[in-house]
């Protein structure tokens, strides 16, 4: 757990990721939306709504360290921009930010404070949503192959498919799909788990898209997918 939360979050020692880092990302996506959910319900009892959905924004860039922010940016310059695939991969490597980038991680952030503010807090369904983002992370490693012939991902995976951690790793799969939609239901009912289904709706199509630009994902998509599946669910939860 101690290398997943390294990774995931800007807390921690750092450490290299291997074969069962991967299966930690539910619970650690967990603890993540908690905080932000948290903080989020800290925030409204001090400030309007407009300002406490803000600080939650803030809250979620600060435990994440950036990193998903990151990968949609990379993502939105190379997906959405007309090139070839092998210009793609290149421009998702390129450290610099498009305009491509920069409007859709804008749109983005845009989205989720309105609907942070237009929610009342529900710390147990941020919790949900952030959980069932990061499983959904392990369960597009599963499906769709590397788009890379090498990169920071593979560290994360096992080793000429060996059985054992690629088993672990559908545990985890499943296990994060039920505590996800056991925290969204504590709090939102039946709203909460339209929320998660729309989700992991935007999460699958997130992915299907980069299967069809890339040839499979990359470590940026995995970002993208999550933040986009995040800002999906919360704009269900803010449907009136």
């Amino acid at each position: 757990m101690k290398r997943a939360v390294a990774f995931l979050t800007p807390f921690g020692v750092a450490s290299t990721p291997n074969e069962t880092t991967l299966a930690w990302f539910p619970l650690v996506g967990a603890l993540v939306g908690f905080g932000v959910g948290g903080i989020w319900w800290l925030a409204a009892k001090a400030w309007v709504p407009l300002l406490a959905g803000a600080v939650a924004v803030l809250a979620d860039l600060v435990f994440t360290g950036l990193l998903h922010f990151d990968g949609l940016g990379d993502a939105g310059d190379g997906l959405l921009a007309p090139m070839s695939r092998e210009r793609r991969l290149e421009v998702m490597s390129d450290p610099h930010i498009g305009a491509f980038g920069a409007v859709t991680i804008g749109v983005v952030l845009v989205l989720r404070w309105g609907s942070f503010a237009s929610l009342r807090p529900e710390p147990f369904v941020i919790a949900g949503l952030w959980c069932a983002s990061r499983t959904a992370m392990i369960a597009i490693t599963e499906f769709l192959p590397y788009a890379r012939p090498s990169g920071l991902v593979q560290q994360f995976l096992s080793a000429n498919g060996a059985t054992r951690p690629r088993a672990i790793r559908r545990v985890a799969v499943v296990v994060g799909i039920v505590l996800s939609g056991f925290l969204v239901t504590i709090e939102g009912g039946f709203h909460g788990a339209s929320a998660l289904g729309a989700e992991l709706l935007a999460v699958a199509l997130v992915a299907l898209f980069s299967r069809r630009r890339l040839g499979g994902y990359t470590g940026d998509v995995l970002g993208a997918a999550a933040v986009v599946g995040e800002t999906i669910g919360l704009l269900i939860l803010a449907i009136r």
